[in-house]
């Protein structure tokens, strides 16, 4: 794009349901005012949330309504929601953790087409769980991917991606914020070529895709005859959810946090070997896994010396190991 040229904002819909894409509005609603204009929200309906199972707007509606924006919350889209996302003459729809199926026609409605924000560097880890299998992978990094949204899962061609590395000790809750933030250097390079027509499209490397699911309670197994370093990044990468557990004394022991400690171990995978300044450290079969935060049922989540002082485990006790499920592969999984 050349340089001192002015652009007119986009008239810019969005469509998502996830507090992920706070930042981003956040943006658009200020700085990014100058590259596009939300003038449309589409969002779940309001569903039963917390203890109490009320009624609640999602954060999306809440941030909209704020704003007096147009708010659209269809259970399913239909012919109706497509004659309303037209006649907020959108100039482009972008799609961040919806929730629905776009049809054909709703997706060529606007002018200059639909674009969807997908939380892993495509093609991999196409689905619904990006962020989780990312980390629980072992991925050093991920990132967010700008795509031209196609009915095939995750396939439409690629305009820019913006890279996160992910830590040793980072969850899915640190690297979900720092793929929100990475939304907004993303989008402020790419709608300026949207809207001078000099945002370019490639093809993915389908042949390299890999698919990810919707998580489940029972994801949280864990396997002590895996290597440390495969366990530490599945706790990590399933927490908050659904989180992992391991049975101690009969209880549903959640932990939060782990690393772990390429040592030497002669113990048979799931003993425990004691403690050190920091995690309840426990025996694999390629390694320690250090278990750094910890939570019984109905508990909070602590720090693992302060959980184990009213929560002790003794060096020998035996943690039972359940088969993990597996989170990633070369297929959609059915």
């Amino acid at each position: 794009m050349a340089e001192n040229v002015e652009v007119t904002p986009l008239r810019l819909v969005f469509l998502g349901s996830d507090p992920i894409a706070l930042p981003l509005l956040d943006w658009l609603a200020g700085e990014g005012s100058a590259f596009a204009q939300v003038v449309g929200i589409f969002t779940q309906p309001d569903r039963p949330a917390g203890r109490g199972q009320k009624i609640e707007a999602n954060a999306i509606k809440r941030w909209a309504l704020a704003r007096g924006l147009a708010v659209l919350q269809p259970e399913k889209l239909g012919e109706t929601d497509r004659a309303g996302l037209a006649a907020l003459q959108a100039d482009v729809a972008l799609v961040m953790a919806y929730g629905h199926l776009l049809r054909d026609d709703f997706i060529a409605t606007p002018r200059l087409g639909t674009l969807n924000l997908h939380a892993s560097l495509l093609p991999k880890y196409r689905g619904a769980s990006p962020i989780q299998t990312a980390i629980a992978s072992g991925e050093p990094e991920t990132g967010v991917t700008l795509m031209r949204i196609v009915r095939k899962l995750d396939a439409g061609p690629v305009a820019d991606a913006e890279r996160v590395d992910i830590g040793p000790r980072d969850t899915a809750a640190e690297v979900e914020a720092k793929l929100a933030a990475a939304c907004v250097p993303l989008l402020a390079r790419t709608l300026p070529r949207l809207a001078q027509g000099e945002l370019a499209f490639a093809e993915q490397d389908h042949a390299a895709a890999t698919y990810c699911r919707r998580l489940k309670k029972d994801d949280g197994a864990l396997d002590f005859a895996a290597p440390a370093t495969v366990l530490a990044a599945r706790i990590n990468g399933l927490f908050p959810w659904p989180g992992c557990t391991v049975e101690i004394s009969g209880e549903a022991v959640k932990p939060g946090l782990a690393d772990f400690e390429a040592a030497a171990v002669a113990s048979a995978p799931g003993t425990v070997l004691g403690t050190d300044s920091e995690s309840l450290r426990v025996a694999t079969s390629d390694g320690v896994l250090r278990l750094l935060r910890l939570q019984r049922p109905g508990g909070k989540m602590l720090p693992a010396p302060e959980f184990l002082r009213g929560f002790p485990v003794a060096p020998g006790t035996s943690l039972p190991s359940r088969p993990m499920p597996l989170l990633a592969g070369p297929a959609p999984f059915r």
